[in-house]
């Protein structure tokens, strides 16, 4: 899998995800940072990646257009690092691999996860456990 990294997220998630065997980039190093929401999911559909962001304006998009893809992890937690979250986030991909590898927003909260299949007027799907 391949991810972007946007700009609301430290660029340390790139080792993070890169330690875990995934291409990872900061959106800092390849784009405008002043960049629109619509303009990294543009990028990352072409470049077949997921977004990892904290952002809710990307899960918006996403069901705004109806899109099959590209997928976005959001983050919903106040500890945003990932010395603190980064084993949460990456059990948490690894779990749902298939939902985003086909098109899936991917919710990471503390204490739960939650799974929404592209396009996101389908009925969320929430996994046991966290």
């Amino acid at each position: 899998m391949k991810f972007v990294i946007d700009m609301n997220l430290s660029p340390a998630w790139t080792a993070e995800l890169i330690s875990a065997g995934w291409e990872a980039v900061h959106w800092s190093v390849i784009g405008d940072v002043t960049a629109l929401d619509a303009d990294i999911l543009s990028w990352a559909l072409d470049a077949n990646a997921i977004v990892l962001t904290q952002d809710l304006d990307f899960g918006a998009i996403l069901a705004a257009t109806r899109a099959e893809s590209p997928s976005v992890v959001l983050l919903r937690t106040h500890d945003l690092m990932p010395e603190s979250v980064g084993g949460q986030v990456i059990s948490a991909i690894r779990q749902h691999a298939q939902f985003l590898l086909s098109g899936a927003l991917l919710i990471v909260d503390p204490g739960k996860l939650r799974v929404r299949i592209l396009p996101l007027h389908q009925k969320p799907h929430e996994p046991d456990g966290s």
